[in-house]
């Protein structure tokens, strides 16, 4: 059956790994929430300083719900910087880490970063593909043989393009945690000392973006082998 198959065994280990990066991250963000920097600064002060030093002013910076430090994120199209709670007012090394990444991706867009760009121009397709991909590859696999088979390629192709969103999701994301650690060193808002800290909460996230690549890349192999398997 598709649900209950052997290829599973082929995503099993990006799953685990997967989860170990989420608990991973969601530690390492906790442990350097409760460590204050030296500054005293908040999130929300160090992103609107680099933006402004960046030339960045009319990007705005807002505060949302949620204390996770997660769902921070720069939106291009709006040009908003949006900042959790957490993250928004802490002066904790994490925060720091967190909003300097984010003005980072703002200065990635002023820039025209082309990976960013070239992400930015998959999300539509991306998403469409994310979800509707396994719906038609499932109705393709029930009907292999029939006037409906072609459906398996058609899904793995909108497939594809989230594998591909989630594979340029990685230099974007490495880039802005690098200049992230370069402004705050460069800008005094942390210390010598307390730049690797924030590198540590960083590199975490990193792994995140690297896990989802890789259960991306798996599921892609396993779509293939089914369609090949369906087809003999």
């Amino acid at each position: 059956m598709f649900f209950f198959d052997p290829t599973y065994i082929l995503i099993l280990p990006a799953i685990l790994f997967a989860m170990w990066a989420q608990a991973r991250v969601q530690n390492t963000f906790h442990s350097y929430s409760q460590v204050r920097a030296k500054s005293g600064i908040t999130g929300a002060e160090v992103a609107r300083d680099i933006l402004t030093k960046s030339g960045l002013n009319d990007v705005r910076v807002e505060r949302i719900p949620g204390n996770s430090g997660l769902q921070d994120h720069y939106d291009p199209r709006s040009r908003v910087l949006r900042l959790s709670q957490q993250v928004y007012a802490s002066s904790s090394l994490a925060a720091l880490g967190v909003a300097a990444h984010e003005a980072g991706h703002a200065i990635q867009h002023h820039e025209n970063y082309v990976p960013l760009a070239i992400r930015s121009s998959l999300v539509p397709i991306a998403s469409f593909g994310s979800r509707l991909a396994f719906p038609l590859f499932l109705v393709g696999f029930l009907f292999s043989g029939t006037s409906l088979s072609w459906l398996m390629t058609a899904g793995i192709w909108l497939f594809i393009a989230a594998v591909i969103f989630s594979v340029v999701t990685l230099p974007v994301e490495y880039d802005a945690s690098r200049r992230a650690l370069i402004l705050l060193s460069q800008g005094g808002y942390l210390t010598q000392n307390e730049v690797p800290h924030a590198k540590k909460v960083l590199n975490a996230a990193g792994i995140t973006y690297l896990a989802a690549t890789t259960v991306a890349l798996t599921q892609l192999l396993r779509l293939l082998i089914l369609r090949g398997s369906r087809r003999d």
